[in-house]
């Protein structure tokens, strides 16, 4: 068994090539379903929702009448789909009902043997029409909203989910992590703690939150060292191998940039990520980096100590970035250096909030690769949601599953 992708995006298209995985390019809407049928064991969609969507002028939430029209009718093998296109003010809406042209079909033949479909929350009402459709011809299904989060994604990703099995009981996966750690139990080991987007990116002590580090000091340390034992928990975390340097060359600020400080301390060079450090100091308590998820003034903003929020892009790949922010206990320090500039995220780090392997081939220019990863299932979540409906055990490091 393996999966075969129908997808229309020409970059998309390329990265799937390149990572290995069989797809199509063409428009869902005009690929016939013959192909499939007979050879079909499981169908997994995640279709665009115009009609749903909160974004731009909103124009596609006017067309829901007919998305549930156009589901309704092709349940009962009614083709009315350019009818009601032509009533849309949206010509994307009428997408959302292609998963039930290509159900429709497959079902003559008694397939496939299981579903799952995806979108965001707003979309659960139009899931629960599939699901009613599906009920009626054998299925067991389950729908509702899951957190990314609960099932080790480093990303609090809200998503309106469907599962549905013709030979099990469907039932959304079990969670495996929780906001807050779980204690051991009679019934057994508790859920871990949400995974943050320091462990997942590899930076600082990947065991435990830390803010950004700098380094300084003088020959003896500096005028602000951690005390002794804080040093040795740093110690201790590269030595068991909990602490990672942030990849990519990034350099860690070994000196204050205050002139008074400079005079009185001397200048101290910067130093590589992957360069034997010198002697922790006060300053990583200085900034705090986190995540802000776009430049609009109700953005999500997360610390590194917490999972992304959902990760979007929009046409703009500058909308997510790193920002830095001074602890408030240090915020009135004169002799502060100046608040560092946003940085934009990388794909690489997008891809790898979005738990795809961090050299998962992405293909075009940076706004088609964040274009590309912003709208994908999360690979782990995915692995979850389908490992049940495959009667397969759950391997973490296992991708295969992931649509």
């Amino acid at each position: 068994m393996r999966d075969v992708g129908l997808e229309w995006d020409e970059w998309a298209c390329k990265t799937r090539a390149r990572a290995g995985q069989l797809t199509i390019r063409a428009d869902v809407a005009m690929y016939p379903t013959g192909p499939f049928i007979g050879r079909t064991s499981g169908l997994i969609a995640s279709p665009p929702c115009q009609a749903w969507s909160m974004a731009g002028k909103r124009l596609g939430l006017v067309d829901q009448p007919m998305v549930h029209a156009a589901v309704e009718d092709l349940a009962a093998g009614r083709d009315t789909r350019e009818r009601l296109l032509a009533a849309c003010r949206d010509e994307r809406s009428l997408l959302a009902a292609e998963p039930m042209r290509y159900l429709q079909a497959l079902n003559t033949v008694g397939e496939p043997e299981w579903v799952a479909t995806e979108e965001v929350p707003d979309v659960l009402p139009l899931w629960k029409q599939y699901a009613a459709v599906l009920r009626g011809w054998g299925f067991s299904v389950w729908c509702g909203i899951l957190n990314a989060a609960d099932f080790g994604v480093p990303q609090t990703r809200r998503r309106a989910i469907l599962v549905a099995s013709r030979v099990r009981t469907a039932q959304p996966p079990t969670p495996t992590h929780s906001q807050v750690e779980e204690p051991e139990s009679l019934f057994g080991p508790g859920r871990a703690r949400w995974v943050s987007m320091a462990e997942a990116l590899g930076w600082g002590a990947t065991d435990r939150p830390v803010p950004t580090v700098c380094a300084g000091g003088g020959p003896g340390g500096g005028p602000e060292p951690f005390p002794s034992g804080s040093r040795k928990t740093l110690s201790d975390a590269r030595e068991r191998g909990t602490w990672v340097p942030q990849p990519d060359g990034v350099v860690l600020q070994s000196r204050r940039e205050g002139a008074g400080w400079a005079a009185k301390h001397g200048t101290r060079e910067n130093r590589a990520a992957s360069a034997p450090a010198p002697t922790f100091t006060a300053e990583a308590q200085r900034w705090s980096w986190s995540l802000r998820s776009n430049n609009q003034a109700n953005a999500t903003v997360r610390p590194l100590s917490e999972p992304a929020g959902t990760l979007f892009f929009g046409h703009r790949a500058n909308e997510c970035t790193w920002v830095a922010e001074p602890v408030s206990a240090l915020a009135n320090d004169t002799d502060a250096p100046a608040v560092p500039e946003p940085i934009r995220i990388t794909a690489r780090e997008a891809g790898l909030l979005q738990t795809f392997p961090a050299d998962y081939p992405w293909q075009g220019n940076k706004g088609q690769q964040f274009s590309q990863i912003g709208n994908a299932v999360p690979p782990q979540m995915a692995a979850h949601l389908l490992a049940p409906l495959l009667d397969k055990p759950f391997n973490p490091d296992d991708f295969t599953l992931a649509a």
